[in-house]
């Protein structure tokens, strides 16, 4: 069988190896790509623009800008603002100003994360991007409204990136094997568990591949199997079947033991499904669903803690962030419970259904 996943002998995974060379290679996104949509349209008039790219993990946000960068022969500088700083960002001005003496050129510079830069790093750019010395591409798994400064905003187009769906995944995974020209089959059990694990998200689907194939051509297989999948995964990198019983009678077991009052089952229900791979920030949402649902207004408080350590896991991850979301569930478990606004909320929407569009009475109305 010829080797599908050469990243040993080339130093280049595959889902690099895989990256789009132009638009027309992009899968996904047809609403901003497609005939005549705004990137699109953007990329075939010649006059690239500042943008902000907002979508979760693995749709697509870097490529974009990379190809943005070749379709108008444009510099492309890349800045991570989880690793980078204010030295980052003189040193993109200085480099594209540059290649502006040198060339004429024009750069695209990239911002990954850019919601994890401050006010101030963000107040950075600003001169730059009105002055037209390079093209601002800003990345986002943020509502930019809310992590990105309004001038910036004001001066960039900002563009939602959708997760890829199945029918793109599977895309996706017949281009991996094809461009590779292996002979690996995959059966259709396999596929759905693939799909599943990516949760739309194209580079998680291609590092789960790679690593499921080394695999197999260690063992000198030609075919894998679903069972084979899962036991080639890691734990960090396996998800629950979003359909299966185990993963909703989890949930239903966490969920139930916080409004049952039991701190240790619902750190017990918790740490389950991290060490089954469940996306911490499914637990996080769970948990705000809890303090609104089980807790409402016996302790408003509980709301903001559950807010905060979703907060906190997005600024901080795997592992560490993880103890967060234990404190919120902890916390949710401990503390007293009241569905109140939660019912209430229930019967007026069913009230509303029943009675119709009342009039607003004469003395609530805006008059004078």
């Amino acid at each position: 069988m010829q080797d599908l996943f050469t990243s040993t002998a080339t130093g280049v995974p595959l889902a690099e190896r895989m990256r789009p060379r132009t638009i027309d290679d992009v899968v996904g996104q047809s609403h901003l790509l497609g005939p005549g949509k705004p990137l699109r349209v953007a990329f075939e008039s010649g006059r690239p623009h500042s943008m902000i790219l907002w979508g979760p993990p693995g749709v697509g946000k870097t490529t974009l800008a990379r190809l943005m960068a070749d379709a108008f022969g444009l510099n492309f500088i890349a800045i991570s603002a989880v690793l980078g700083g204010v030295k980052d960002i003189r040193d993109a001005v200085e480099r594209a100003q540059v290649t502006r003496a040198q060339s004429g050129a024009s750069t695209v510079v990239f911002v990954d994360e850019v919601h994890r830069f401050n006010k101030g790093q963000q107040d950075a750019f600003l001169p730059h991007v009105e002055a037209g010395l390079f093209v601002f591409v800003g990345a986002t798994t943020e509502n930019p409204s809310f992590e990105v400064i309004g001038a910036l905003l004001s001066r960039a187009a900002v563009y939602v990136l959708q997760p890829l769906s199945r029918d793109e995944l599977q895309v996706l995974l017949e281009r991996a094997l094809l461009t590779e020209s292996n002979q690996l089959q995959i059966d259709t059990a396999a596929r759905s568990m693939l799909f599943d694990l990516a949760d739309g998200d194209a580079r998680r689907l291609l590092n789960a591949l790679e690593i499921v194939g080394n695999a197999a051509r260690d063992k000198n297989l030609s075919s894998i199997d679903a069972g084979f999948l899962r036991d080639s995964l890691p734990a960090t990198l396996r998800r629950f079947d979003k359909g299966g019983e185990n993963f909703y009678d989890q949930i239903s077991a966490l969920h139930k033991s916080v409004r049952g009052s039991d701190p240790d089952a619902s750190l017990y229900w918790m740490v389950r499904m991290f060490d089954g791979g469940v996306d911490p920030r499914y637990v996080a949402r769970r948990a705000i669903r809890m303090a609104t649902e089980d807790i409402g207004l016996a302790d408003p408080r509980a709301l903001e803690v559950a807010l905060a350590a979703a907060d906190t896991y997005e600024r901080l991850g795997s592992p560490e962030g993880e103890l967060a979301l234990a404190q919120a569930v902890v916390y949710l478990a401990c503390a007293p419970k009241s569905n109140a606004v939660y019912r209430a909320y229930g019967a007026v929407r069913a009230f509303i259904e029943q009675d119709g569009s009342r009039p607003v009475p004469m003395h609530l109305r805006n008059a004078p």
